[in-house]
C-alpha cells in the first residue's frame, strides 16, 4: 500500500508557522523546550495514554521523547507541536535538494534543528517503502504513522522497534486534523494539539474570505492525462484534495458524491468517453506542464469537461504545490493557501 500510493504520487495521482500563532522551541530530540507558550506545560496529559487505531489500541506509557516518523503529514504534525523528530523520511516526491519542503525548512530552522545542523532529525529514504532498517537505527520510543499506508504486516514489523500510531480507518484517509489530535495524544499534547487545529482553520478561513467567488462553488479535483491508460481519474471526498477545497467554502459536485457511494478508495477511474459528464463549475487537476494543459484542453474527450470547456481550469504543476495539499497538515496548509487560491479564484471568476 505504501509503495502503490507513493507510485500514484509520481503520476500526478498524489498530485508560516507564524501564521498559526504556534510557538516553536529548539530541541534536537524529543520535546522542543518547557516553554508555556505553547500551553503545553500547565495541560499536558496524564500518562499512560490510548490511542486507537485500525489495528487496534497502542498504550503509550509516558511522554514520548525520541519520535520516529513514516509516510508524510506525521513529521509536521510533531514539528508543528514542538517535538523534533529523531528520524523522518525525505520528501523525495515534491521536495526539495535537501529531501524536505519549505514549510518544514522554516519550521525547523525556527526551533532550531534545522536540516543539516547538528540538532536536525535523522532523514531516511521510503522510496522503496517503509525503512525500517534506519527507523531501527534512531532508536525510537514512539513511532508515528496516524497518515500512512501501513499494512498489519508493516505495523506489527515496527511495533518490534516501538509503540506505533497507525491510521484510524482508510489508508491515506486520515484528515489533517485526525492526524493532529492522534498525534497531540500520543505526545501528551492534546491541549496544544486542540489549539493547533483552531489557528489553523482559522487561517484557512481567513484568507479564503478573500475570494468571495469560491464560495458555494461546485468542484471536481481529478487527474487529467490524454492518451494514459487511465486518461481521467477522479479524487472522492475522502481524499485531502476534495477535502481543502470543501474547507474553503466549495462544494464537491453531485457527480462524485454519486459515483463514490460504497466506494472505499481515495480516487475513482472515469470512462474518458463519459469526461463530459464530470459536471461541475470548477475542474482542478495536476499536469506536468502547460504543454500537457494544452493537450487536455484540445483533446477531443477531456476537452468536453464542462469545466474545462469553459476555462475554469486550474491546473498545477508543482510538485511542491501538489504535496502541501495531498499531503497536507497544520505546516503545509499555509504556505498552500498564498499559492493556490488566486489559482482557484480566477478559475471560479470564469464558471
Amino acid at each position: 500500500m505504501e509503495f502503490s500510493r507513493r507510485q500514484s504520487l509520481k503520476l500526478g495521482l498524489f498530485a508560516s508557522v507564524a501564521a498559526l500563532g504556534i510557538g516553536l522551541a529548539g530541541c534536537s530530540t524529543g520535546a522542543a523546550g518547557d516553554s508555556d507558550s505553547q500551553g503545553t506545560q500547565a495541560s499536558a496529559d496524564t500518562f499512560p495514554v490510548t490511542v486507537k487505531h485500525i489495528y487496534g489500541e497502542t498504550v503509550v506509557k509516558a511522554a514520548p521523547q525520541r519520535v520516529a516518523t513514516v509516510s508524510w503529514v506525521n513529521d509536521d504534525v510533531a514539528i508543528a507541536l514542538g517535538v523534533i523528530p529523531v528520524g523522518m523520511p525525505k520528501n523525495e516526491w515534491g521536495g526539495n535538494e535537501q529531501g524536505s519542503t519549505p514549510w518544514k525548512d522554516a519550521a525547523l530552522e525556527k526551533a532550531g534543528a534545522a536540516i543539516g545542523s547538528d540538532k536536525a532529525p535523522a532523514m531516511y529514504s521510503e522510496a522503496d517503502g517503509i525503512n525500517f532498517t534506519e527507523i531501527a537505527k534512531a532508536t525510537p520510543d514512539i513511532i508515528l504513522a496516524a497518515y500512512s499506508g501501513l499494512t498489519q504486516e508493516d505495523y506489527d514489523k515496527l511495533s518490534k522497534i516501538a509503540p506505533v500510531i497507525a491510521f484510524p480507518k482508510t489508508a491515506y484517509g486520515t484528515s489533517w486534523q485526525d492526524s493532529t489530535t492522534m498525534i497531540g495524544a500520543a505526545l501528551g499534547k492534546s491541549a496544544a494539539a486542540k489549539e493547533l487545529i483552531t489557528a489553523t482553520e482559522k487561517t484557512i478561513a481567513e484568507q479564503a474570505a478573500k475570494y468571495p467567488q469560491l464560495a458555494g462553488k461546485s468542484f471536481i479535483y481529478g487527474n487529467l492525462e490524454p492518451g494514459a491508460a487511465e486518461a481521467v481519474s477522479v479524487f472522492t471526498s475522502g481524499d485531502n484534495r476534495p477535502k481543502f477545497l470543501s474547507s474553503i467554502g466549495m462544494v464537491l459536485a453531485p457527480v462524485v458524491v454519486e459515483a463514490e457511494k460504497g466506494v472505499d478508495a481515495f480516487y475513482l477511474p472515469w470512462s474518458a468517453e463519459k469526461a463530459n459528464e464530470l459536471d461541475s463549475q470548477v475542474f482542478v487537476s495536476w499536469v506536468a506542464d502547460e504543454k500537457a494543459k494544452e493537450a487536455i484542453v484540445k483533446d477531443p474527450l477531456l476537452g468536453q469537461i464542462p469545466a474545462v470547456k469553459k476555462g475554469a481550469f486550474v491546473t498545477d504543476s508543482d510538485n511542491t504545490l501538489t504535496l502541501s495539499i495531498s499531503a497536507s497538515s497544520p505546516l503545509s496548509l499555509p504556505w498552500t493557501l498564498d499559492k493556490f487560491l488566486p489559482l482557484l479564484g480566477a478559475a471560479a471568476d470564469k464558471a
